[in-house]
């Protein structure tokens, strides 16, 4: 178990996606950049309310006159069909469609995005005229250092919030989630405690799980530390984003190790009518290497999404094929899981186990099947909605599932 917390954790390290979208961004406009992708991605942003700004402040308002230096800001849908269509239009002519355009002609700039009938993201990118020549005329000319604030209003009108639309209400969710949690350990930890000191045919599977909880708890009070910071500067502390993404995955393959050994153990030995006390962690050497085997698959699947992904907590709605790959695995798994438990519950002759049983398969399907439910829910919510949404599913779901089992 040791060892593949370990692997956890590794993975989860290797493939972190890039922190919340919309941040206060620092870098540079580079002539070079634009020129070799038409117009350089500085980033994207989902404004919402009749006040969003961008601000943006600039070093060398010299070079970047010099330069004719300009902000192209695209819709995300408008993008899209020029990007569809990237052998239709010219350098130019793309550029020239953009909706808001804002030059750079001074220190400071502001922007004001508004937003009409919803929230949609804005991709920004930098070009000046050497952009959409051929020649390497810009190849030593100098880079622009820069400073740019995404804002949404706030609740009085003001343009001062960091969160994009898919990420308002963010905060707040984290902090009644750790306040939750918090509530719940000052209730249980206590008995709790006892109890795996105790020991007995549940010991193992309290420990496991208790450490489950424990690191969605983390996670949770990792992203509202990062979330607070965030609010006030808008970049926020990357680590603890990091290290939340890493406390979740790691508690999702622990709670997938758990129930795969448990339940495969107890269905191997009724397989072989064993009289042992099937409440206890019945690991044997088939259950530990189909278990093992299930939780490399699934953190390889992970791992080849997160890949294709760019944004934040986006493996909870699955857009990709690795994403569809999970849904299947955890389908089956809850399928075949679900009917080895009941064949130990229909031959079972004790009350008391049976109703545990029964309790735990519940608990068990709706762990398994959390991911597939908000990969279809997703689809119910608009763009700038879906993430947000499935996150706070997630960790109710997960968290939830997590006290049932």
């Amino acid at each position: 178990m040791g060892v593949l917390r370990l692997l956890a954790v590794a993975l989860a390290c290797c493939w972190w996606p890039p922190g919340s979208q919309g941040k206060t961004l620092r870098g540079s406009f580079s002539s070079v950049a634009a020129r070799d992708a038409q117009g350089q991605s500085i980033g994207h942003f989902e404004f919402h309310g009749d006040h969003a700004l961008l601000c943006v402040r600039v070093n060398n308002v010299a070079v970047a006159v010099g330069k004719e230096a300009k902000l192209h800001l695209f819709q995300a849908q408008e993008w899209l069909k020029l990007q569809e269509n990237s052998n239709g239009y010219s350098c130019s002519e793309k550029l020239s469609k953009a909706q808001l355009t804002m030059t750079m002609n001074q220190t400071e700039h502001n922007l004001t995005v508004s937003q009409i009938p919803y929230p949609q993201t804005w991709h920004v990118f930098y070009a000046d005229k050497y952009t959409c020549k051929d020649d390497n005329e810009n190849s030593q000319v100098e880079d622009i250092p820069f400073e740019m604030m995404l804002l949404n209003p706030d609740a009085e009108g003001n343009p001062l919030d960091h969160f994009s639309a898919g990420e308002s209400g963010l905060h707040e969710f984290f902090f009644l989630l750790v306040l939750v949690y918090f509530v719940i350990a000052c209730i249980y930890a206590q008995s709790l405690w006892q109890a795996i000191n105790k020991g007995g045919p549940m010991h193992m599977i309290l420990k496991v799980l208790t450490t489950a909880l424990l690191l969605q708890a983390g996670s949770a009070l990792a992203n509202y530390i990062h979330f607070s910071s965030y609010s006030k500067d808008g970049i926020g502390l990357p680590f603890m984003g990091s290290l939340a993404e890493v406390f979740d995955i790691t508690s999702q393959i622990h709670m997938l190790f758990l129930l795969l050994s448990l339940c495969m153990g107890w269905t191997i030995v009724r397989m072989k009518k064993s009289q042992s006390r099937p409440l206890q962690w019945d690991s044997t050497p088939a259950s530990t290497g189909i278990a093992v085997f299930i939780v490399i698959t699934q953190s390889i699947l992970l791992l080849w999404e997160q890949f294709e992904e760019t944004s934040p907590h986006s493996y909870y709605s699955h857009h990709n094929l690795a994403g569809i790959l999970l849904i299947i695995l955890r389908i089956c798994l809850a399928l075949s899981l679900g009917c080895g438990l009941y064949q130990i519950i229909t031959v079972e002759r004790s009350t008391l186990k049976r109703e545990f049983y029964i309790t735990f398969a519940k608990g068990c399907v709706l762990w398994f099947l959390c991911h597939p439910v908000l990969a279809c829910i997703s689809f119910m919510f608009n763009d700038y909605q879906r993430d947000k949404e499935c996150v706070i599913l997630a960790m109710l779901l997960f968290s939830s599932s997590g006290y049932k089992v």
